[in-house]
């Protein structure tokens, strides 16, 4: 069996953006799972996301206020087709990255984060695969907003980076 998961971070509705663009809620709709590593900002793209998604999982990031921190976690975990998959927001510094979270949530298969707005995707010393899909909505110092879409099929594990027209 073939899982599909829509990976999202840093949306920062409605400060940095008025709305989420119509590729994420149609990205969203399409998933078998939406995975949201945190910085939502409002429970409204919350509420929306949830309604569009047939499973959602979801943590607080820096920016979410007490109503979101009340609603979602900080670290979330589930297992998708035997893969084990945390989210978190942050990881701190690029530098040792990889090795730091090795440590920080042992046996984990698939590890999504965000806070940074950069795409990456990285497998740790100890096997562990490290996606963050950049913001749909952000770029900062990116060329492109961005999500990501990620094929589970057994223990296989495909990631792609999906740009994204924020006036869409």
């Amino acid at each position: 069996m073939t899982t599909t998961l829509l990976l999202l971070a840093d949306t920062h509705v409605p400060k940095r953006a008025r709305r989420l663009p119509g590729a994420v809620l149609d990205a969203a709709g399409a998933a078998d799972v939406v995975v949201h590593a945190g910085d939502w900002v409002d429970e409204a793209t919350l509420d929306l996301l949830a309604s569009r998604a047939s499973v959602l999982h979801g943590v607080f990031g820096n920016n979410d206020g007490p109503e979101l921190r009340a609603r979602l976690p900080e670290v979330a975990r589930f297992s998708v087709e035997g893969v084990s998959v945390a989210v978190v927001h942050e990881t701190g510094q690029t530098r040792g990255r990889e090795q730091r979270m090795d440590e920080q949530v042992p046996g984990v298969d698939l590890l999504v984060f965000g806070h940074s707005h950069i795409p990456w995707d990285t497998v740790s010393p100890g096997g562990m695969r490290l996606l963050n899909p950049g913001s749909p909505t952000d770029r900062r110092r990116q060329p492109r907003c961005t999500m990501m879409e990620v094929t589970i099929d057994g223990r296989e594990i495909d990631a792609r980076l999906i740009e994204v027209d924020r006036d869409r």
